[in-house]
């Protein structure tokens, strides 16, 4: 089956068209094109879908443990690009439909740069979900590794724990995200930040994303970032999130619709060969 794979700052997503299936990809074969000595090897699986019914454009986002998620900010970012590339849309601007919601993607500077919106951010409980009553989760106490944090959480079609911190590492992100993103109030699990403030402007971010792991840069992890710093008062309605990968811009509409543009680069395009599934070489017994 054809394939192609792009990178937004370091984090890679393998792209199939939903077309070439007769079935859903079982989680063991999502694994196998994500594992990066068996398979293709990504950060994830993107599953589209165009124009089933009339000009609808759909995506499925498959995290690499198999698992399904509503959206990815990234993973819509590279999806627009794959579709610009192929010709399969006809105007730079146009829809996309995910599971979390449906999202505003524009293609810029020939593809080299993708803006997606990603609609409005909340801090609802219920709709993100956080367990316990009713309210906004915006500045809550969370005790993890013996440390105690301060978080909120977002849905940006997506779950978010944000974790506002006055240094950030990747070590502290590997060693508590997974904590975290497993915690009892968190029923669907999460994905979680940790962000420290640069300035008004400018927010540095690590990033634990849920079924992934250590990512080097998240869309929607920095929509939910942008949109709950917002909230706080601790940045402008025009903000840059640093993070390993790199940089992406991220504008917060006074309703909290969140647009982010970022860089689109394209790795490569190829077959998959069916072989990497059978147990003797996907490391199945």
């Amino acid at each position: 089956m054809k394939f192609s794979k792009y990178h937004s700052l370091g984090n890679d997503y393998v792209v199939l068209n939903a077309a070439e299936f007769d079935r859903d990809p079982s989680p063991a074969e999502i694994r196998i094109i994500c594992d990066r000595h068996r398979g293709v090897g990504s950060d994830g699986l993107l599953l589209g879908a165009v124009r089933i019914r009339g000009e609808e454009i759909r995506l499925r986002v498959f995290n690499p443990d198999g698992t399904e998620a509503e959206l990815s900010g990234n993973g819509l970012r590279i999806y627009a690009r794959c579709l610009w590339d192929l010709g399969l849309v006809a105007s730079e601007d146009f829809r996309i439909e995910t599971r979390g919601g449906r999202a505003e993607a524009q293609v810029l500077a020939n593809g080299t740069r993708v803006a997606v919106e990603l609609g409005q951010a909340t801090f609802d409980s219920a709709r993100i979900p956080v367990a316990g009553p009713p309210r906004e989760v915006l500045d809550e106490e969370i005790v993890v590794g013996g440390r105690t944090l301060r978080f909120g959480a977002v849905s940006v079609g997506n779950p978010h724990c944000v974790v506002f911190c006055d240094e950030i590492s990747r070590d502290a992100a590997e060693e508590l995200g997974p904590s975290i993103e497993s915690d009892a109030r968190f029923p669907n699990r999460t994905n979680v930040q940790f962000a420290k403030i640069l300035d008004p402007r400018t927010i540095a971010l690590e990033i634990w994303e849920r079924g992934a792991g250590y990512t080097l840069s998240s869309g929607s992890s920095c929509a939910a970032v942008a949109a709950l710093a917002r909230r706080k008062g601790l940045c402008e309605p025009a903000v840059s999130i640093r993070m390993p990968g790199g940089e992406v811009e991220v504008d917060i509409a006074e309703d909290y619709r969140i647009r982010v543009t970022g860089p689109v680069v394209k790795i490569a395009e190829g077959l998959l060969s069916r072989e990497i599934f059978e147990p003797a070489n996907s490391g199945r017994t």
